[in-house]
């Protein structure tokens, strides 16, 4: 499990992330389009600090690729 945790990128909370995370929830409800408080966070770390999102969850993030310009990269 150490290895595992050794090799993932934790991106750090601040308060860009929070602001962020509140823009996306709330266009999205604005879009008729409420989403997850989980992916808008993934989300919002990633746009905060302009990195792409490697992802198996295409489905459930693409709305945040289409409407904020998240940088999706599938991973399956």
């Amino acid at each position: 499990m150490r290895s595992f945790l050794a090799a993932l990128v934790v991106l750090p909370y601040d308060e860009a992330v929070a602001l962020r995370w509140g823009e996306l929830q709330a266009y999205a409800q604005l879009r008729g389009r409420p989403r997850p408080a989980n992916d808008t966070w993934i989300a919002a770390c990633c746009l905060a600090r302009g990195v792409p999102l490697a992802t198996l969850n295409l489905r459930d993030l693409e709305d945040f690729a289409e409407h904020e310009g998240l940088e999706l990269l599938p991973t399956g």
